[in-house]
């Protein structure tokens, strides 16, 4: 039986709890094979983002055509993208090697709240980007950003906002309610032809930092084994619930710390 790869490009995290080492750890934890094609160079921590360093576009796409030379990648996640050039690169990329299944983690703003993709990039990620997906999992900023609207506050505009973001091109929309407020955190998986209501209850925890990588990287991972799409979005949703629920079982850092990615294992 061939082993299930999944490849992430996106931008690495220096204190390991998003970005490239949220996925990487994510579909370990999920058994897949991970591979990585890095965006950018991030100083973080639990407290913020102090400085980001990009990478050059051409060199994007040698770790693009590297990886996919050699590797019989069954999905690709993509988060981080922040320049124009990086997402000419990916997208020339995907259409050179034609993976199989596309998730894309709109990555705009990090859990501290500062902002991680440039305004011009923004544009490109509509237009060029979000068509190739399977799959994108925005946010409700991060959808209402995409939309240049004010952020859901309901179930039907939430649905609405989904749908518009269907019309760009993607097969399916993974609106998160991270940041809605209630006793239950509700995810909202849009098609052309249905939506479903994904609850889980809301944790109380500052220990947040890298959910949204996460999530999507474990949609990859399903994605990667031959999960259908729901299939694939339920288990990410249990994973990720079950990951930030032994969140407090660590103590790194002094602001918003990781979910605990091997909790199924320590």
């Amino acid at each position: 039986m061939p082993t299930p790869i999944a490849l992430t490009i996106a931008g690495s995290d220096s204190s390991g709890g998003a970005g490239i080492q949220a996925d990487l750890k994510t579909f370990a934890a999920c058994g897949v094979y991970g591979a990585s094609v890095i965006t950018a160079l991030t100083a973080q921590n639990t407290q913020g983002v102090s400085g980001i360093h990009q990478v050059p576009a051409e060199f994007v796409t040698a770790q693009i055509d590297a990886v996919f030379g050699d590797l019989a990648v069954g999905a690709v996640k993509i988060g981080m993208v922040a320049q124009r050039e990086v997402i000419d690169a990916i997208v020339a990329g995907l259409a050179r090697w034609v993976p199989k299944h596309v998730v894309l983690d709109p990555v705009m703003v990090a859990t501290s709240g500062d902002r991680l993709l440039a305004p011009e990039a923004i544009a490109a990620l509509r237009t060029t980007l979000i068509p190739r997906a399977d799959i994108i999992t925005p946010n409700l900023p991060e959808a209402a950003a995409l939309l240049d609207e004010a952020m859901a506050v309901s179930e039907a505009e939430i649905e609405s906002q989904g749908h518009r973001l269907l019309a760009l091109g993607c097969k399916a929309v993974l609106i998160k309610g991270g940041h809605g407020h209630g006793a239950e955190s509700i995810d909202y998986l849009i098609t052309r032809e249905k939506v479903i209501a994904l609850p889980a209850p809301r944790i109380a925890t500052p220990n947040t930092h890298g959910t949204g990588c996460t999530l999507s990287s474990a949609i990859a991972a399903g994605l990667a084994k031959g999960d259908d799409m729901e299939t694939a979005v339920r288990v990410a949703k249990a994973y990720v619930t079950s990951a930030i629920a032994a969140a407090d079982r660590f103590t790194v850092g002094h602001g918003h710390g990781p979910v605990h990615h091997f909790h199924g294992f320590y």
